[in-house]
């Protein structure tokens, strides 16, 4: 008996991709917003057999008003995204802030500390 083989990286490219056209659109329709306008994103990751993908941000602006703003306007971004993707379902997005760089600071100042 042979097995199908699945396409094991699907999800990422599903999540890649939704995340290039988010931020398409997060470029393109809300330019003029200064919360979005200085909103990165650094990543995606599928969840839910393609269903949902979460966004990873990040922005120097205050992180709690820019993640109330990026999920106030999540269905609208959604529906900007159902007009570009060539996919029979949109999957559901939401934006999580991505505090990599914040944490890397924090290891770095104790990594110094300790050498001193």
């Amino acid at each position: 008996m042979i097995k199908k083989q699945t396409n094991s990286n699907r999800g990422e490219k599903i999540a890649s991709k939704v995340q290039t056209l988010v931020a398409e659109i997060l470029q393109h329709d809300y330019m003029d917003d200064d919360l979005i306008k200085g909103v990165s994103l650094v990543g995606a990751e599928s969840h839910g057999g393609m269903q949902f993908v979460k966004l990873f941000f990040y922005s120097r602006e205050n992180k709690e008003e820019t993640q109330k703003k990026l999920d106030e306007i999540t269905k609208t971004v959604r529906f900007a995204l159902a007009q570009k993707i060539n996919q029979k379902y949109v999957p559901e997005i939401r934006f999580v802030y991505d505090d990599t760089l914040e944490r890397a600071s924090r290891i770095e100042e104790l990594l110094n500390k300790i050498s001193q």
